[in-house]
């Protein structure tokens, strides 16, 4: 049964959304992120993802005191990314009561430090953030795209000890008009034993049900939710049963 991971980005302290990661095509949708946080943990979610836009903008981490409000406020399991770039700021995030990390731009421009992180807190601990555009890796907010490939990419940190990987397509995230599914058929087909987390484009809960069905493990829904494409209610049925 598929994972239901709601998102909250933040710009400012403030629960927001973007449309294809620009950061130009901002909704504020809650000034209160720890609010927002609250009523998923009152629905029976166990895990948040929470990225601080700015962070991933300044190249550092920024909103920490939203992160610390949240796990000290909620039992939320919280996975943090955004502007996570030096072993300083890993430790604020986890100071801060982050469960997990995810690196995305640090994995693509310093190797050497997000593998070092690897060694360190354990595979377990570091999610590996692959942000898609045509099957090439972005970077810096999705606001640059490299020409690294996708599938060699995730492989190289898979054998380093990555269990988990949130893949973004940017073409469909903040969208509404349904996640990559046949991207995450044909990522899951070459390494089945990842954890992949579906991330972008979710607009209902049937494409969930898509993607529990492609036996993805995990799905991360945010404009859906707070736009009221999915009401929280209606994703008991896979939080029961996890």
């Amino acid at each position: 049964m598929i994972e239901i991971i709601p998102a909250i980005d933040l710009i400012d302290g403030k629960c927001v959304r973007l449309s294809q990661g620009d950061y130009a095509q901002k909704t504020v949708y809650n000034e209160n992120p720890l609010e927002v946080a609250k009523m998923f943990a009152d629905a029976g979610i166990r895990r948040l993802h929470l990225v601080d836009l700015d962070g991933a903008k300044a190249h550092h981490i920024v909103n920490h005191k939203v992160l610390e409000q949240i796990t000290y406020g909620t039992d939320l399991i919280v996975d943090f990314g955004g502007g996570l770039k030096s072993d300083d700021d890993l430790r604020i995030a986890f100071e801060c009561g982050a469960g997990m990390v995810t690196g995305g731009s640090i994995a693509v421009k310093n190797p050497d430090i997000f593998s070092s992180w690897i060694t360190k807190f354990g595979g377990e601990k570091i999610i590996l953030g692959a942000d898609v555009k045509d099957e090439k890796i972005a970077v810096g907010g999705w606001l640059e795209t490299t020409e690294l490939e996708l599938f060699p990419f995730i492989k190289n940190y898979l054998h380093q000890g990555i269990s988990k990987v949130i893949c973004t397509d940017i073409s469909k995230d903040g969208m509404l008009q349904g996640p990559a599914l046949e991207l995450y058929k044909k990522m899951l087909a070459a390494e089945p034993d990842m954890y992949l987390i579906a991330s972008g484009g979710v607009s209902s809960v049937r494409d969930i049900e898509l993607l529990d069905e492609a036996s993805v493990p995990a799905v991360i829904t945010g404009k859906a939710i707070y736009e009221g494409k999915i009401k929280l209610k209606e994703l008991m049925q896979f939080i029961i049963k996890n």
